[in-house]
């Protein structure tokens, strides 16, 4: 019986073995690689903002135990909010960091290439626009918040070091493994907020994706521009502000739905910290208006697929 071998005979007879085919994943994978070789402010913004923030908290390290301690007689602030303030500080920080650089990304991540009619060379690779399209928005909705995430974590870490070295870790009463416990719960809550995040603001990034392949100047008039027109038509004609609500659901939204705001007993929660208890990951995921944003998003990015196959360079 013969068998089906894939060895190919050359010219000289001798067998040649036929190239394996190249897995589905590998342009995508290297397609997102080109971007952070490319971007390399994905990494250096977070890393830079952290700098910052450790060399300001070291400074801050020189006067904080007599705050802490004086905060703490005057029982203005509960001892856990007081022992997470700094590590949460770093966390809005970055966080705040990660949207802006994602914003910036997305409205030039299509644009760029047609700027500098890089898209000619890109093209005649054999990697689909839908591929191309797909790795640039997995910057912003995965690549930048595991990187925020390894940062922020690591910039609590070091602050944590630094508050043991100046002697400041026991200002709330906690000693260092309740310090350690304190801040295990912070990074779960910090993973879980990137995710919400990522989902919830996923049309955000695909509509600046979009604007990006399609205009031929000014991205950011034209992300924003189109959203203050609606926005003033809609209250001169009706006298209505429901459009810049949605918009403003889209920002800050999640949070009522990710989150259990109050405690059991009524009070509000201190937003520097937040127990792993007040996470509503069940609600979140109910929520109607998530899975409208990630249909809105997803039609972003067809119509954003679509653009960077037929437009050409600037």
């Amino acid at each position: 019986m013969n068998t089906h071998s894939s060895a190919m005979p050359d010219s000289a007879g001798t067998p040649r073995v036929a190239p394996a085919k190249m897995s589905a994943t590998r342009p995508l994978y290297w397609s997102v690689r080109r971007e952070l070789w490319e971007n390399r402010s994905i990494y250096i913004a977070p890393l830079a903002a952290a700098g910052v923030y450790l060399f300001g908290y070291s400074i801050s390290l020189l006067c904080m135990p007599r705050r802490m301690r004086a905060m703490a007689a005057s029982h203005s602030e509960d001892p856990l909010v007081m022992l997470a303030m700094p590590y949460s500080h770093a966390a809005m920080l970055l966080l705040v960091i990660a949207f802006i650089v994602g914003v910036f990304y997305s409205l030039d991540a299509l644009y760029g290439e047609r700027r500098d009619r890089s898209i000619l060379f890109w093209k005649s690779l054999p990697v689909s626009d839908l591929t191309t399209v797909l790795s640039k928005a997995s910057i912003p909705l995965v690549v930048l918040p595991l990187v925020t995430f390894g940062v922020t974590v690591a910039t609590e870490l070091i602050a944590l070091l630094l508050s043991i070295a100046a002697h400041v870790r026991s200002y709330a009463g906690a000693s260092a493994p309740s310090t350690a416990s304190l801040l295990f719960q912070m990074q779960v809550v910090l993973l879980y907020t990137l995710i919400v995040l990522a989902l919830w603001h996923a049309p955000l990034y695909g509509w600046l994706l979009l604007i990006s392949g399609w205009a031929r100047r000014a991205t950011f008039l034209w992300a924003v521009l189109p959203l203050l027109v609606i926005s003033v038509f809609e209250r001169i004609a009706f006298h209505t502000w429901h459009f810049r609500s949605l918009l403003k659901d889209r920002f800050w939204g999640f949070a009522e739905a990710a989150f259990a705001l109050r405690m059991p007993g009524g009070e509000a929660i201190d937003p520097h910290f937040i127990p792993v208890a007040q996470l509503t990951p069940g609600k979140f995921l109910s929520t109607p208006g998530l899975w409208i944003g990630l249909a809105v998003a997803a039609a972003f990015l067809v119509a954003a697929v679509r653009l960077r196959r037929y437009r050409e360079p600037i």
